[in-house]
């Protein structure tokens, strides 16, 4: 193994939530009076803290968004998750391997820590992470792009940012990943090779990353 820590992002690469969590996004926004795609949901938010579906909106139509945006955003999300959400095909084989051959491992998630819970416990996800290998942007203040959840995840984990390796399914991410000083792999199933510019690998197939990581 090349890396003394191996960082997950969450959405998308732990639980398969990015479909279900943008198409409720889009729709709500709608709802409020700013037209939304999934396609444009996905483009804009993918891999992002809940602060910048609020600062895009602000920027780009000059209104706010309700101050119970998130939470009922979030009460959405989760009943969704409860019915449909599971874990992306192929991770819990990835995680045993890196249980058995000793290698460290984290998630660190733009999602509040209650939606990376709610998530895990939907998915059987929770019993491979203790509650220590868990770290939000609710953290640090600044979600990605910034590299700053990144390094707090490294630092708690006791890694030197230069022996992580972060996998992530957002340019936002790979953006925070290689700021942090970090070696990124660009998880496709839903983004193109193209929009994770400067990762240093890419895979499509969960299955493929043991062999990345060695």
């Amino acid at each position: 193994m090349r890396y003394d820590l191996v960082i997950f992002d969450n959405d998308g690469v732990l639980v398969d939530s990015e479909p279900l969590s943008n198409t409720i996004l889009a729709e709500y926004l709608t709802e409020l009076g700013h037209p939304t795609t999934y396609e444009e949901s996905v483009r804009d938010y993918m891999g992002s803290a809940m602060h910048r579906v609020h600062d895009l909106v602000r920027e780009r139509t000059g209104q706010q968004l309700p101050e119970d945006f998130d939470e009922k955003f979030h009460a959405r999300v989760f009943a969704a998750f409860q019915r449909e959400l599971k874990p992306v095909a192929g991770v819990t084989d990835v995680l045993e391997k890196l249980t058995v051959e000793g290698v460290p491992y984290c998630v660190a998630s733009s999602g509040t820590h209650e939606r990376i819970r709610v998530g895990h416990r939907s998915t059987g996800l929770d019993e491979w992470f203790e509650e220590e290998w868990i770290f939000s942007s609710q953290d640090v203040g600044r979600g990605k792009p910034a590299p700053d959840l990144f390094l707090h995840a490294a630092e708690r984990m006791g890694v030197a940012p230069e022996q992580c390796v972060v996998v992530e399914d957002s340019p936002l991410g790979v953006r925070a990943a290689l700021a942090a000083g970090m070696a990124v792999y660009g998880y496709t199933a839903m983004m193109p090779s193209e929009r994770l510019e400067g990762a240093n690998a890419y895979f499509s197939d969960m299955g493929r990353l043991m062999e990345l990581l060695s």
